[in-house]
């Protein structure tokens, strides 16, 4: 890796972020697997489709640019999924506890991707590249809304206790 300008910055952040989309890609049908209520199962299965158009955005990103990707993997995804794999393959007999530790796992990862990808916008808009960031603002968008209803599944909105409260 060569960071020489902001442009070589931000080529850097998008390879990183394609490489945690891709991972993801692989991620999450074992997380909404593991899930024993159909709302989170639902959540992941709808983030999956979300996640490779998140990872298109960046391919198209690429060809605005007029760049290639490289093979760089996103350390802190694979870490973050390594610890979402532990949660997967952990035994117990409460699927609800089970349940909020996904959700947990998950959000930390919504969370890295809102950090990534509001970095990846500011840079885009310093650069002038405003078709770009406006691919990265739709995804950050979604981004957070991934994140908004994974705390809503976890607390049980308005009308019901939520899976924190069931696995007390």
């Amino acid at each position: 890796m060569k960071l020489d300008s902001l442009e070589d910055v931000f080529v850097h952040q998008l390879n990183d972020l394609y490489s945690a989309e891709d991972q993801l890609v692989e991620a999450l049908p074992k997380m909404a697997k593991a899930a024993s209520t159909e709302e989170l199962k639902q959540a992941f299965e709808h983030h999956l489709q979300e996640t490779r158009d998140h990872r298109d955005r960046i391919q198209e990103i690429f060809g605005q640019l007029g760049r290639r990707r490289s093979d760089e993997e996103c350390k802190a995804m694979k870490g973050l999924i390594e610890e979402g794999e532990e949660i997967v393959e952990t035994g117990g007999g409460d699927p609800a506890a089970k349940d909020a530790a996904l959700v947990a796992a998950a959000q930390r990862v919504e969370h890295y991707e809102i950090a990534a990808y509001g970095t990846a916008r500011t840079l885009a808009g310093e650069l002038g590249h405003d078709d770009a960031k406006d691919l990265l603002d739709q995804t950050l968008d979604e981004e957070s809304d991934a994140d908004k209803l994974l705390t809503k599944i976890a607390t049980g909105g308005m009308m019901k206790s939520g899976l924190n409260e069931k696995a007390k």
